[in-house]
């Protein structure tokens, strides 16, 4: 993240490099692999911004969430060397606390995955003494293993209007080195269904110890 001065100068600069993974329940491990010194003057990052780097600029929507957004129809386009559908998402109410994204979406016609977003997250939270507003982005996907669309890249310049004057910002976020990660589940004992009180049979029988 960058911002600029009044004369079109870096005023400041912010940079992280993060490892993603994944537990074998399922839990998100992040690891800050590279971390400068944050050199922003004006601009401060909050737990909203590094949220939406992590969720609405990549737009993860689950399908338990997906209900509380509404899909609209645009139209059915060409980007780049591909034909893609184009929806309008947006939530259909603001809960407290949480962060949505309002955007457009193109939807690639074969693969039926999102292969681009545009919009930028809401709401945005204004206090007194505090303001948190977000650049619109675009973000970019790319077929990772020849089958499923992951996002790449995202990328975001704008002018944000703070009530003690307007700074020009730069975003870009790279997403790559992608892997799959596998386990594998094996079973070591059972008991038939039909048999509810019979011995569980054992994959590996435990040997007399001596």
């Amino acid at each position: 993240m960058e911002e600029f001065g009044p004369d079109g100068e870096i005023g400041g600069v912010y940079e992280q490099e993060w490892d993603i993974l994944y537990d074998d329940n399922g839990q998100r491990i992040e690891r800050v692999t590279y971390a400068p010194a944050d050199t922003l003057k004006n601009l401060q990052l909050t737990e909203q911004d590094l949220y939406a780097f992590r969720n609405t600029n990549p737009l993860v929507l689950t399908s338990d969430e997906l209900s509380e957004y509404e899909v609209k129809y645009l139209g059915h386009v060409k980007v780049d060397e591909i034909t893609a559908y184009v929806f309008s998402v947006r939530p259909k109410e603001i809960g407290k606390g949480r962060q949505y994204f309002q955007e457009v979406i193109w939807v690639d016609d074969r693969d039926l995955q999102i292969v681009k977003s545009e919009g930028k997250p809401v709401p945005e939270p204004k206090t007194k003494g505090k303001e948190n507003l977000f650049p619109r982005f675009t973000t970019y996907r790319e077929q990772i293993d020849g089958k499923y669309w992951f996002p790449t890249f995202t990328t975001a310049e704008d002018t944000l209007y703070f009530s003690t004057g307007s700074i020009h910002m730069k975003e870009i976020i790279h997403y790559s080195e992608y892997k799959q990660f596998k386990s594998k589940t094996r079973i070591i004992s059972a008991t038939p269904t039909d048999q509810p009180n019979a011995k569980p049979i054992q994959e590996n029988p435990p040997k007399d110890k001596h």
